[in-house]
């Protein structure tokens, strides 16, 4: 599994989403399915951005140091 710590580089809202594209091209997601996931990740706030990464591939990637988690 695959972790992310999202106060490193790779935790800015366009790093997570070029890893949600990387990884629904890699887990062979149709499209369609691929580019709302991309929408729905823009659609509201950093942490919503989160929910919907984690909802998708959370099976695949652990997201460490969320906003407002004891470190």
């Amino acid at each position: 599994m695959q972790t992310i710590d999202l106060q490193g580089p790779q935790g800015n809202a366009y790093a997570l989403l070029g890893i949600a594209k990387s990884l629904s091209k890699q887990l062979r997601f149709p499209m369609d399915k691929a580019e709302g996931i991309v929408v729905d990740m823009m659609q509201g706030s950093y942490n919503d951005l989160l929910t919907v990464f984690e909802h998708n591939f959370g099976e695949y990637v652990q997201l460490i140091n969320k906003p407002g988690e004891e470190c």
